[in-house]
C-alpha cells in the first residue's frame, strides 16, 4: 500500500497542473419578502467550493473550473434549495430566493452513493433525518430511530450495544447485519460502535443491501451519521436538559475558523447521566445508574480550493452500574416491571477511541478521497457480573484480566476515485480500494459458585477460563457507474469483490477457588478465508423533475467466521461458518407534489437469504456460536410521507410491513435437530408505523418567536425474540409529545416519551432473559445557539 501513495500524489500534482478555464460566481440570497438572508451557506456539491452570505445576503466564489454543478443553499430558517448551474468561463451573477421552512420541504442532499446528490433523485430507498429533526424527535441513541424509519427495529439489553435489523435482515452476533458509518468511517463491529447521537448534521438510512459501495455486513442496509463540521462561519451551541429518574445532560459545541479560508476547528462535548430505571431487590438499591461523556473534535485544513485535509477524533467513556437489566422470563419482567434480583453487582467500564484522517481532492479529471481510521475499545467489569440473573451464587462472569485483554483494535483504509463534479459526460463513476485489520483478544472467566447445581454443574466453586484471540484482515475493490441514456432514463451498475482472512486462537483453563489454573484446552488455532462478489443493477426512469421510478437488483454479503471457545463441552470451538448471502429485488417511486410541499416515497422489496447465519447464545459464558442453518424469505412494502400543507403545520408519516419467514431452518436443541421451517424472523415487527404532527405558531418580532406543539404516535406490530417463536411481544403503541418556545437564539421545551407508560419487551435472549423498553420519561430542555 505504501508504494501506491507516491503514485496517488503524482496523479494529484499532474491534475493540479492541468490547464483549464476558471471563472467566478457571485450573487445575493433573499427571502420571500426580498430581504437579504445572512449566514446562508452556498456549496457546489462534490467540490471544496463554498461561501457564506454576509449581512447584505451577498456571496462570492472564485476560480471555479467551467462545467456543470449543483449549487446547494442552506440556512436553518429557510427550506434548503438546490440549483443546477453551468459555468462557461464568464462570471455569473445569481439572485436566489429562499422560501420559509414553514411553507416548503427541504431539498435534502445525501451521500448515499459516496457523492453528494439530492435524495429524491437517488434510486435507493433512503430515509433522512436532519439536525432539526433529530432535535424535535428527541433522538439521543441510534435505537431511537425505531419506527421512524420504515421496517427498522433496534434495541439492546441495556449495555448500549444495539441489535438493529432492516426488512427482516438482522443478527444478534457481534458482526452486524446493518452497517453503521459515522463521518465516513465504518463502525466495524459492536465493540467499536458508538450509539449516542450528538452534534448531528444528518442521518441517512439506506434500506436494502448496499454491499457494492459499503462492503461487508451491509446486507440489511446502512446507517450514515454525519456530524457538524467547522467552516468560515463562527457558531456554537449550549444545551441543558433535566428529566425524571435524575436525568441530566450538558452539551457544548463551538465551530470557528482559526485562519480564515484555511484552518478550521470544531469542538463539541456532552455529559449525560441518570439514576436508572431499575431497582435491585437483592439489596434494594438503584441498579442501572450510569453516565457517559462523548467528545467530537474536528481540525480541517483547506490546503487549496482543490485539497482539504480533515482530522476527526471521537472519545466515548461510558460507566454503567448495571449493564444488563435482565430478569429470567418475559412474564416476570412484565409482572414485576423494572425490578431485578441479582446478587453479583458491578460497574461496566467502556472506553472507545475513534480517529480518522481524510483527504479530499477535487480535480478536473477526477475527484479523490482517502479515509484512514483507527478504532479502539476497552470494555470490562470491575468485579464479577451476575451470569444467572438471580439472587443465587450460581454463575458470575469475570473479564477484568488486565489492560491487554478485552481491548479491540481496528484499522481501516479506503481510497476512492470518482468523476469530477464539473463533468458534462453522461457517465458518472466511482471506484476504489478498501482494506482493514482487526485484533480482538478476549479472556473471560465463568465462575461457578455455591449454587452451581442450579445450572447443572456437578461441582462448584471453580472458574472456567476461556481465551479467544481473533485476528482478521481483508481487502476489497469496488466500482459503480451511472450512465444517463437521456433525460428520462439512467442505469446504475456496480460490482465489489471482497477477500477476508480470519484466524482464531483458543485456550481453556480450569481453576478451583484458591488453586492454580490447569489447562483443559491447549493452545490451538484455526484459519478460514472468504471471498464474495456483490453486484448491483438499477434502472431509473425520471417521469418528471418531481417524479422518479426505479427498479433494483442487489446482492448482500455478511462475512463468515470461526466459533469461539466456551465452557460448554457440547459446543466445540474453531467451527468455521460460511458467509451469508442475499438476493434483493426492489421497485420504488419517489414523488414531490404541490410545489414541493408534499413528498411521498413508496417501495416494495423481495429478499432471499442463503446460508443464513444463526447465532446461538452459549451460557453462562455469554458468547455466541454461529452456524449456517437455513434460508430466509423476506418481502414487504414501505411508504414515507412528509407534508407542509398549511403554514407552520408539518406532517410526517412512515409505514413498513415485513413478512420474514424461514423457508428452511434446522437448529440443534438438547442434542436433537429441530425443524423450524416457516417460523418468523427474530427482532422483526410485522408492522412499523409512525405519525408525527407539529404546529408552529409564529409570533414574529426581531427574534422570530414561535410557539411549537408536537405529538407522535408509534406503532410496532407483533414480533418474536427467539427462532422457536416462543418469546413474543404483541403489537403496541407509544406516544410522545413536545411543547415549547423557539426563538432565533434560544429554545425552551417540555417533552415526554412513552406518555401512556406502556410496559413492553424491548429485548430478550432466546433462553428467556428479558429487558423492558423505557418507561414514561419527561423533562425540560434549554438550548441556545450562537
Amino acid at each position: 500500500m505504501k508504494k501506491l501513495i507516491p503514485l496517488f500524489l503524482m496523479l494529484i500534482i499532474y491534475c493540479s497542473a492541468y490547464s483549464q478555464n476558471l471563472t467566478d460566481i457571485s450573487g445575493v440570497i433573499v427571502n420571500q419578502k426580498s430581504q437579504p438572508v445572512s449566514g446562508a451557506i452556498i456549496t457546489l456539491l462534490n467540490t471544496n467550493f463554498n461561501a457564506t452570505s454576509n449581512s447584505k445576503g451577498e456571496f462570492r466564489i472564485s476560480h471555479i473550473p467551467e462545467g456543470s454543478y449543483t449549487m446547494h443553499i442552506s440556512n436553518g430558517a429557510y427550506a434548503e434549495r438546490n440549483q443546477l448551474i453551468t459555468l462557461n468561463g464568464k462570471g455569473m451573477l445569481f439572485n436566489i430566493k429562499l422560501n420559509d421552512a414553514s411553507t416548503q420541504l427541504d431539498e435534502v442532499v445525501v451521500t448515499a452513493q459516496k457523492r453528494e446528490e439530492e435524495v429524491q433523485q437517488v434510486p435507493v430507498s433512503i430515509s433522512t433525518l436532519s439536525a432539526k429533526q433529530v432535535q424535535v424527535y428527541h433522538l439521543q441513541n441510534l435505537k431511537d430511530i425505531t419506527g421512524i424509519v420504515p421496517n427498522l427495529y433496534s434495541a439492546g439489553p441495556g449495555d448500549n450495544r444495539n441489535v438493529t435489523g432492516i426488512r427482516g435482515i438482522v443478527t444478534t452476533s457481534y458482526d452486524p447485519a446493518v452497517t453503521t458509518y459515522i463521518d465516513g468511517v465504518n463502525q466495524f463491529s459492536l465493540d467499536t460502535y458508538i450509539p449516542q447521537l450528538f452534534d448531528v448534521e444528518r442521518i441517512e438510512v439506506l434500506r436494502g443491501p448496499q454491499g457494492t459501495l459499503y462492503g461487508r455486513n451491509a446486507m440489511g442496509g446502512v446507517i450514515n451519521v454525519i456530524t457538524k463540521q467547522p467552516s468560515n462561519q463562527t457558531s456554537g451551541f449550549a444545551e441543558l436538559e433535566f428529566g425524571n429518574y435524575g436525568e441530566q445532560r450538558y452539551s457544548l459545541g463551538l465551530r470557528a475558523p482559526l485562519i480564515k479560508d484555511k484552518l478550521f476547528l470544531g469542538v463539541a462535548g456532552i455529559y449525560s447521566g441518570f439514576n436508572g430505571f431499575y431497582t435491585n431487590e437483592f439489596n434494594n438499591t438503584k441498579f442501572d445508574k450510569q453516565h457517559f461523556f462523548l467528545g467530537n473534535y474536528y481540525l480541517k485544513f483547506l490546503a487549496s480550493q482543490k485539497l482539504t485535509l480533515t482530522l476527526n477524533v471521537k472519545n466515548y467513556a461510558n460507566r454503567n452500574n448495571g449493564p444488563f437489566q435482565l430478569v429470567g422470563s418475559p412474564a416476570e419482567a412484565l409482572s414485576n416491571p423494572f425490578k431485578v434480583n441479582q446478587n453479583a453487582t458491578t460497574k461496566m467500564i467502556d472506553n472507545i477511541f475513534n480517529a480518522a484522517l481524510s483527504a479530499n481532492y477535487t480535480g478536473h479529471s477526477f475527484n479523490f478521497t482517502s479515509v484512514s481510521s483507527y478504532q479502539e475499545n476497552n470494555r470490562y467489569y470491575t468485579s464479577p457480573i451476575d451470569g444467572d440473573f438471580s439472587p443465587f451464587d450460581a454463575v458470575s462472569l469475570i473479564n477484568n484480566y488486565g489492560g491487554s485483554w478485552n481491548k479491540v483494535k481496528v484499522g481501516t483504509q479506503e481510497f476512492r476515485f470518482s468523476s469530477p463534479a464539473s463533468s458534462q459526460s453522461p457517465l458518472k463513476w466511482t471506484a476504489g480500494l478498501y482494506g482493514f485489520y482487526r485484533y480482538s483478544p478476549t479472556k473471560t472467566g465463568t465462575h461457578f459458585g455455591d449454587s452451581a447445581a442450579m445450572v447443572g454443574s456437578p461441582i462448584n466453586n471453580f472458574t472456567s477460563i476461556n481465551t479467544n484471540i481473533e485476528r482478521n484482515y481483508g481487502a476489497a475493490a469496488f466500482g459503480q457507474v451511472v450512465y444517463t441514456i437521456n433525460p428520462q432514463w439512467d442505469i446504475t451498475a456496480g460490482l465489489r469483490y471482497d477477500i477476508e482472512h480470519k484466524k482464531e486462537e483458543v485456550k481453556g483453563e480450569f481453576q478451583p477457588d484458591g488453586g492454580d489454573a490447569m489447562v483443559t484446552q491447549a493452545d490451538t488455532s484455526s484459519k478460514a478465508n472468504f471471498r464474495a462478489f456483490t453486484p448491483k443493477l438499477t434502472v431509473a426512469y425520471h417521469l418528471t423533475d418531481n417524479n422518479n421510478l426505479f427498479a433494483t437488483y442487489s446482492r448482500g454479503f455478511r462475512a463468515g467466521g470461526i466459533s469461539q471457545l466456551g465452557s460448554d463441552p457440547s459446543q466445540p470451538p474453531l467451527y468455521a461458518y460460511k458467509p451469508e448471502y442475499s438476493d434483493n429485488y426492489e421497485i420504488g417511486s419517489k414523488n414531490s407534489f404541490l410545489n414541493k410541499r408534499l413528498r411521498l416515497n413508496i417501495s416494495a422489496f423481495y429478499t432471499l437469504v442463503n446460508n443464513a447465519q444463526v447465532p446461538t447464545l452459549v451460557l453462562p459464558d455469554a458468547i455466541t456460536v454461529t452456524k449456517n442453518a437455513g434460508k430466509l424469505n423476506s418481502k414487504g412494502i414501505e411508504a414515507e410521507l412528509a407534508a407542509t400543507l398549511l403554514k407552520g403545520l408539518d406532517i410526517d408519516y412512515s409505514f413498513g410491513y415485513t413478512h420474514a419467514r424461514y423457508t428452511d431452518l434446522v437448529v440443534a436443541s438438547n442434542g436433537d435437530a429441530v425443524n423450524l421451517k416457516g417460523n418468523h424472523q427474530v427482532y422483526t415487527p410485522e408492522v412499523t408505523s409512525m405519525l408525527a404532527l407539529q404546529y408552529a405558531y409564529e409570533i414574529g418580532g426581531p427574534q422570530n418567536v414561535q410557539l411549537i406543539a408536537r405529538g407522535e404516535w408509534r406503532y410496532l406490530g407483533n414480533q418474536y425474540f427467539d427462532l422457536a417463536n416462543q418469546i413474543e411481544q404483541k403489537a403496541y403503541s407509544l406516544f410522545n409529545a413536545r411543547i415549547g418556545v423557539s426563538t432565533k437564539r434560544v429554545d425552551v421545551f417540555l417533552w415526554g416519551r412513552n406518555l401512556a407508560n406502556k410496559k413492553y419487551i424491548d429485548y430478550a435472549y432466546d433462553f428467556g432473559a428479558s429487558h423492558l423498553g423505557n418507561p414514561k420519561t419527561y423533562g425540560v430542555s434549554l438550548r441556545t445557539n450562537f
